[in-house]
């Protein structure tokens, strides 16, 4: 019920229900972007939509949707007033959540079961503590389930560029996630004048995103290829084509992670430790959320935001990071 990346967190939740309980019927509870990108995944037998965009009005309008239906579990996988609420909604004798401690705005309440308290950690490990709860057997699967046809079509897109790809995305959704446009345009410039790499923009078509699509056309000697716009899957399908991502903790950073393209983090505002990349790519993760320094050893995961700590991040921060997936991926 939240943005792209929690929807991606969630594809080895279901993945790990179907294949431990293959005569359940598992019902997702997705906003609309995000559904459109698990369209088609076999492990969910139906999506049932969650209209953010009408407020207070999104709540009826789910009552709607769901009446007369009936559940034997419910699981909030969101523990804040919204996936409270819907799974308060959701008629199941059994409505499992987070404890206490970890539920936020008081969620705990919509919930009459609820998984351990822990410490906190990466949201990925907080998930797969769900079916540890249940006895469900983890399964750390990502899988997008293409086409041929969308394969296709990546593999046409891919065609265009002669030299590697490194996927750009400039903006998240929340400007306090994003490094400056200017540092970016440096690491664009050094990709394509010195490492070989042809720079193209992926992310939304919003405003924001084309106002600074030709900004950083107008910052860059060497302007990147411009590719922004397109579905959510057209998009996963462009992710997976490209030889390396470079991007701030937004959703294209988790999808990129998922789909096994190399990607560079740019953390400072959130914890890599709590959002960033899992299991896979941690090394390649610039993260300045800690100290100036950026090293942050053995500091434990935290939920805190820190305003002002992307404009820290150093274009030779990037490009040590950039130099390294080169090395360690492209040329293993």
């Amino acid at each position: 019920m939240s943005a792209v990346g929690s929807t991606v967190q969630g594809l080895p939740i279901v993945a790990s229900l179907r294949r431990a309980w293959p005569g359940a019927h598992i019902t997702w509870v997705l906003q609309p972007g995000p559904a459109t990108l698990m369209a088609g995944c076999p492990d969910v037998d139906r999506l049932v939509l969650f209209h953010r965009r009408f407020g207070a009005r999104a709540y009826s309008r789910f009552r709607r949707a769901v009446a007369g239906e009936a559940f034997d579990l419910v699981i909030c996988l969101q523990p804040n007033f919204k996936g409270g609420l819907v799974t308060r909604i959701l008629r199941a004798p059994e409505r499992l959540g987070y404890d206490r401690r970890r539920a936020r705005d008081l969620s705990w309440l919509a919930t009459n079961r609820r998984i351990p308290p822990a410490p906190v950690a990466h949201v990925q490990d907080e998930l797969f503590e769900f079916l540890d709860h249940l006895g469900v057997p983890r399964r750390e699967e990502w899988d997008f389930h293409f086409t041929e046809e969308e394969r296709r079509v990546s593999a046409r897109w891919r065609e265009r560029f002669s030299r590697p790809v490194l996927a750009v995305v400039p903006r998240s959704s929340n400007a306090r996630r994003n490094w400056t446009l200017e540092g970016t345009a440096r690491v664009i410039d050094v990709a394509a004048n010195d490492l070989g790499l042809q720079a193209v923009l992926l992310g939304g078509d919003s405003e924001e995103e084309l106002r600074d699509g030709r900004r950083l056309e107008e910052l860059c000697s060497i302007p990147p290829r411009v590719a922004l716009g397109g579905t959510l899957r057209e998009l996963a399908g462009r992710l997976a084509a490209s030889d390396l991502v470079l991007a701030p903790d937004t959703g294209p950073l988790h999808m990129a992670v998922a789909l096994g393209t190399p990607t560079i983090g740019l953390y400072g505002y959130t914890d890599p430790r709590r959002s960033g990349p899992y299991g896979r790519f941690t090394d390649l993760t610039v993260d300045r959320s800690c100290d100036p320094g950026g090293s942050g050893g053995g500091r434990k995961p935290s939920r805190s935001t820190r305003p002002g700590r992307m404009s820290r991040i150093r274009v030779e921060d990037v490009l040590l990071k950039l130099e390294r997936a080169i090395r360690s991926y492209l040329n293993a």
